[in-house]
């Protein structure tokens, strides 16, 4: 059986990240979808959202990606989330059998104001 290979970044929220005031919080949400929007423009993030419901509260999101996990964790070293302990990426290499994964190409919001309209 033949096997494709991706890269996962969880994000994760730190026990100690640090407490922001609701603008700078959403500020920098808006910087972090911003990013994120911006990898996927490049070709290189393929999925990306939220958890909701989920067991453990620290769990954010993920993203798939189409790099190399060393790429993936430089990548997302840079993301103003991360940067500003805000989140953390867990990366993580994925094999699923070939095929089983398909990405569509679907764009994802670059704003809170994008994503709450839906469209």
């Amino acid at each position: 059986m033949r096997f494709d290979q991706h890269t996962v970044v969880l994000l994760a929220r730190p026990a100690d990240a640090p407490e922001l005031p609701r603008d700078a919080a959403d500020r920098l949400q808006a910087a972090h979808l911003a990013h994120q929007a911006g990898l996927v423009e490049q070709g290189l993030v393929l999925a990306a959202g939220p958890f909701v419901d989920t067991d453990d509260e620290r769990l954010r999101g993920l993203v798939v990606l189409s790099v190399h996990r060393d790429m993936a964790r430089e990548l997302y070293h840079n993301d103003p989330a991360v940067r500003a302990g805000q989140l953390e990426a867990r990366v993580v290499s994925w094999m699923v059998p070939e095929g089983d994964v398909r990405f569509e190409g679907v764009p994802i919001p670059r704003s809170m104001l994008e994503a709450a309209a839906g469209d």
